[in-house]
């Protein structure tokens, strides 16, 4: 008997080893270990959604004893300037994580808009081939299943580049897994994502 994969929300891990590290966001974790040496007290990080970067916001702050201003361009202006003047005064690192930098945000108040041109900007890429794998093994495995290793080469190269495709992926092997309740092959990833669109009839052959 077939089964339906309900849409849970299945918890996020919050260990160190979670956060999955390559060259598109080397950088940016780089630069969060050496925050004793940042010229401010603060820093900027942008990235894609879902690329990793709430988690690794935690993961500093639980490190540093910090402090986190997540999706920073929905707050207050005024709660984030005392934040940074605080950062500052206290020594205790800021970290503001945003979609874009703040010259997207339509900054109203002044002396906000200078010191966050004073603060340091780094960003998490979208992903490369060796992140798209390992990303999609891992929610695999956050749910309880594994992927072959041939699984994973087939869809790389196929795929979308983006941390929002992986979860959709992730999402149509689940159902198809749990639908016919046998183990993951490539000839069933193939028809999984070709039935939800993920990759199109002209890569069939690819």
């Amino acid at each position: 008997m077939s089964q339906i994969a309900l849409p849970l929300a299945w918890p996020v891990a919050e260990r160190d080893e979670d956060f999955l590290l390559s060259d598109c966001n080397r950088a940016a974790f780089d630069h969060l270990r050496r925050w004793s040496t940042w010229p401010v007290m603060a820093t900027l990080l942008t990235g894609p959604r879902k690329s990793g970067r709430s988690l690794l916001g935690r993961i500093f702050v639980r490190k540093t004893d910090g402090r986190l201003f997540d999706d920073a361009e929905d707050h207050e202006e005024e709660a984030l300037f005392h934040a940074w003047n605080e950062a500052q005064e206290t020594r205790r690192p800021l970290l503001i994580v945003a979609d874009a930098p703040p010259a997207a945000w339509g900054i109203r108040l002044p002396d906000l808009r200078s010191r966050l041109g004073a603060t340091p900007l780094v960003e998490i890429g979208g992903p490369d081939d060796q992140l798209l794998g390992q990303l999609v093994a891992k929610l695999l495995a956050d749910r309880g299943l594994a992927v072959p290793q041939e699984v994973v080469d087939f869809l790389v190269p196929r795929v979308e580049r983006s941390y929002v495709a992986a979860q959709r992926v992730v999402t149509a092997l689940d159902e198809a897994m749990l639908s016919r309740s046998r183990r993951l092959t490539v000839p069933m990833a193939k028809q999984a994502l070709e039935d939800a669109g993920l990759i199109g009839k002209a890569r069939k052959n690819g």
